[in-house]
């Protein structure tokens, strides 16, 4: 019998994506969301693992005289497929499937490539708030690669990351074309297949529960739109006392 299973969710986290992946698999587990504060995890989240990141699995069992902690979001999404899954899920692909090699990568694109992309681009905008310096042209260019890359995938498949079917791997790259932008804002207008995407994720019954149970306060609707959601009002203090000027938009 698996371990009973224990989801710590930072809200307007990266840790919506384990909680999604509970709901589209069904399973049992137990949710504990928490508040930024301000803006980083509270220290009763971050003391449960010496990273002190979101999200941590907790995993307890009979044999076990306290709870084991796991942060990491591509581990913990992989432990609950491995566990939890079930071999007919579908939601992660065998080696055998056709689509196998482009879902291992678009799994793995999200934390690899995406989410620091935007990462390394929200970080600079504090380094260097005039946003004078070449290197934010840098990190704009690492952004587009990886959302023309997206859009060109979505176009092929005119589904899901991996094929026709949705997996896992979609899972784990919506937060960063949603969520994420609370905190670095990308216009999605240029990426119609990354839009469409979103629309098909929006209808998913697994989605909808997962965010109204997370993040309950959170327009995830906006989240999905080219615009994206407004600015985390805790970053948007960091930015003010960073002396982060804002971007002109362009009227042309």
């Amino acid at each position: 019998m698996p371990p009973q299973l224990t989801i710590h969710h930072l809200r307007v986290s990266q840790s919506e994506r384990i909680v999604w992946l509970c709901e589209e698999l069904g399973i049992s587990y137990t949710l504990k969301c928490y508040d930024r504060s301000p803006l980083l995890a509270p220290p009763e989240l971050a003391s449960l693992t010496p990273m002190h990141t979101a999200p941590v699995m907790s995993l307890a069992s009979s044999t076990t005289e306290k709870p084991l902690n796991i942060t990491e979001s591509g581990a913990i999404a992989e432990y609950i497929l491995s566990v939890y899954g079930g071999d007919n899920s579908g939601l992660a692909l065998a080696p055998t499937h056709p689509d196998f090699p482009h879902y291992l990568f678009w799994f793995h694109f999200a934390n690899g490539t995406l989410t620091p992309a935007l990462g390394r681009k929200m970080f600079m905008r504090l380094a260097d708030p005039t946003l004078e310096r070449p290197v934010h042209a840098w990190m704009e260019a690492a952004v587009t690669k990886a959302l023309v890359a997206m859009d060109d995938r979505l176009a092929h498949t005119k589904a899901w990351l991996a094929g026709t079917d949705f997996t896992a791997a979609d899972v784990m790259n919506v937060f960063g074309v949603t969520t994420m932008r609370t905190y670095s804002p990308v216009d999605l207008a240029p990426y119609p297949n990354i839009l469409d995407w979103l629309k098909r994720v929006a209808d998913r019954e697994a989605y909808r529960l997962a965010m109204e149970k997370g993040d309950p306060d959170m327009d995830w609707k906006k989240g999905m739109s080219p615009e994206g959601p407004d600015v985390h009002e805790a970053w948007k203090e960091v930015e003010r006392q960073s002396g982060v000027v804002e971007v002109p938009k362009d009227k042309s």
